[in-house]
């Protein structure tokens, strides 16, 4: 394989991440946990964008339940959201002459 044909195959995966980017500005997923007293928000660039946590449960003793809820509700909106990158990648054709894609 030339150098040519690499630096075109790289250049069509940027493109094609570029536009998977463009496809996920608009997603966003929203997790609940500690029986719904904690909602996260998480956008389609993988940031957090909203965390709400009731004031019910900001004391001491509920200290390692929010730390591990909070926690949990990061692993799963992490979940959603590479499931909705998948979908969207699957629906963009794949990343042809990525790893692992053939």
């Amino acid at each position: 394989m030339s150098v040519f044909t690499k630096l075109k195959q790289f250049k069509d995966m940027r493109d094609q991440g570029k536009k998977l980017q463009g496809a996920l500005a608009g997603e966003s997923v929203t997790v609940k946990s500690f029986g719904d007293k904690v909602v996260l928000t998480m956008d389609g660039s993988m940031q957090i964008s909203g965390l709400a946590i009731d004031p019910e449960v900001l004391t001491p003793s509920n200290k390692i339940k929010l730390e591990n809820s909070l926690k949990d509700a990061h692993g799963d909106a992490m979940k959603k959201m590479q499931r909705i990158m998948a979908g969207k990648m699957q629906a963009m054709g794949g990343f042809p002459g990525m790893p692992g894609a053939n």
